[in-house]
């Protein structure tokens, strides 16, 4: 006999989603710190600014590998909004 297996959505499966955020993660930390070396070696001639380099290279990788799986896990965008202005709150302030 054969067993049926569930299938759980990707919405719902852990493991998928830690396994494309590790991958994520780990592809974007090279290619950016590649990036930065990359740069590092075209622009600076000192090696402390060369290794500055590939550290923000390697800073921005990890940064955007985060928010893209901080999503991935939340399932939603992130609630940034500009503050509403409204005609009575222009008015007080130029009053004041």
């Amino acid at each position: 006999m054969a067993e049926k297996k569930d299938s759980v959505s990707t919405d719902y499966d852990l493991n998928a989603k830690w396994d494309a955020c590790i991958d994520l993660t780990v592809r974007r930390f090279v290619y950016s710190s590649l990036g930065g070396a990359f740069a590092g070696l075209l622009f600076f001639r000192s090696p402390v600014t060369r290794w500055a380099s590939i550290a923000f290279g390697t800073g921005l990788g990890i940064g955007s590998a985060y928010t893209d799986c901080s999503r991935a896990f939340d399932s939603s965008s992130p609630n940034v909004a500009a503050p509403k202005i409204t005609e009575t709150s222009v008015s007080q302030a130029v009053d004041e």
